[in-house]
């Protein structure tokens, strides 16, 4: 239930955090996801400090996330067949429990790469869970189905802030005590979410005895989501994003060390720049009143983000350089907000935790692939070259998306009259 207390005092753009369950979401995870990102660059830095290797690089990228693309469709089943809340109580503390390991071993100096790779590993699998767990877990935080997109683009808003201000803090640790109290202060900082997850009160639902076997539920789940023209073009694209567009990341101390001629700070500022435009691309996201032309923000977002991706490469100049990775982090999160906005909203509650999986699977888990192919690449012909191939990539998975964009809108739209989020004679009027 919405408390009466809390159904004012929110702006429109704000409106999901009226909801108990979700402000207590939002606070809890703002903090954790600080943690999180001062952890993703203090393992860059420390792996590249350790080796100067781009290819090992992109094989730590690639260990961390491959684990997600292989158990991402059966973790989506049991996300449909268990308690949500629970599921993300177990994640959180795995999660916080790989943390402090990785802080151990880094502060008594016994961290080496075979050590970071098992510990990669172990959060792949954790993250194949929790994330089709977390979205899926979206829609029991709040109760008005009018809120879900808005609340989306909170939570996207909420990764983008902690992506501004946690790796720009990891910088300053790393360069005053070193990566290992970036993995002590992310895995304190898992507290906060879990305290969250326990303090909820969600409406009691009766979780579904399922008569039909995990083997049949995983091919239903992968016949909805193929066979029906929206999600499949969306998970496309997204998977275009995801192996070309967001290794991007693995990358990054390459240019803060080696084009720019700089420390950790630096790539701190370069993640900050990223922050500030996916932060300014979830608030863009949050003040929209309806998911209606949101469809039509994909093509443009992942354009962007490819022209981002080659001038970046071009540029020689911090400041420069900062600016376009802006640009970036803008179309990056346009196109993973969208796509999660949409999709949320046309698929079907019983089959919700699956669709997210193979969300997670198209984005987090075409990564690790990506990762380790823009690691080869920038191994064989440099990063920068490397940056220009995945920018000319995304543009082209756009132009694609473009061509079936009629098509898409065609089928959707019925769905938002039904929802009455569109007005059935505009439907009509159309078809």
């Amino acid at each position: 239930m919405i408390e009466p207390s809390a159904t004012r005092g929110f702006s429109h753009a704000w409106r999901a955090l009226r909801h108990r369950n979700f402000r207590l979401f939002f606070g809890g995870q703002t903090i954790s996801l600080v943690g999180n990102w001062m952890t993703r660059i203090a393992t860059s830095w420390l792996v590249y400090r350790l080796t100067g290797s781009a290819l090992l690089l992109g094989l730590v990228g690639f260990a961390g996330q491959i684990p997600t693309f292989l158990l991402a469709p059966f973790a989506g089943v049991w996300v449909d067949r268990l308690n949500r809340q629970r599921v993300l109580v177990v994640t959180q503390a795995l999660a916080m429990l790989q943390s402090f390991a990785l802080a151990a071993l880094t502060l008594a100096k016994l961290i080496t790469i075979p050590e970071i790779l098992a510990l990669s590993i172990f959060q792949g699998f954790i993250n194949a869970f929790d994330m089709p767990g977390r979205q899926s877990f979206m829609v029991q935080m709040v109760e008005d189905r009018q809120d879900l997109g808005n609340a989306i683009a909170i939570n996207s808003s909420m990764v983008n802030m902690a992506q501004l201000v946690g790796p720009s803090l990891g910088g300053i640790v790393i360069a005053g005590l070193g990566e290992g109290y970036c993995f002590l202060i992310d895995g304190i900082s898992y507290i906060a979410v879990i305290a969250s997850l326990l303090m909820m009160r969600l409406r009691t639902t009766a979780i579904k005895r399922e008569t039909t076997s995990m083997l049949e539920q995983l091919k239903e789940g992968f016949t909805y989501v193929s066979g029906y023209a929206p999600v499949r073009s969306i998970l496309i694209l997204f998977a275009i994003i995801g192996l070309m567009g967001w290794p991007y990341m693995v990358l990054m101390p390459i240019f803060a060390g080696g084009i720019l001629k700089g420390g950790p700070d630096t790539l701190g500022f370069l993640m900050g720049a990223v922050g500030i435009g996916a932060l300014a691309s979830g608030l863009s996201l949050a003040i929209r009143k309806t998911v209606i032309g949101l469809d039509k923000m994909l093509p443009i977002a992942a354009a962007l983000l490819g022209v981002g991706l080659i001038l970046f490469a071009m540029s020689r100049t911090l400041w420069l350089s900062m600016i376009l990775m802006l640009i970036t982090g803008f179309g990056m999160m346009q196109v993973a907000t969208a796509s999660n906005t949409i999709i949320q909203t046309i698929v079907p509650e019983d089959k919700r935790g699956r669709a997210m999986s193979y969300y997670t699977m198209a984005f987090v888990g075409m990564a690790p692939f990506g990762s380790l192919l823009a690691g080869a690449l920038a191994h064989a012909i440099g990063a920068p070259l490397t940056f220009i191939i995945n920018g000319l990539c995304c543009i082209a998975g756009a132009a694609w998306f473009a061509t079936r964009l009629k098509s898409i809108r065609a089928l959707i739209h019925p769905i938002y009259a039904d929802q009455g989020i569109l007005p059935l004679k505009t439907v009509l009027n159309k078809g």
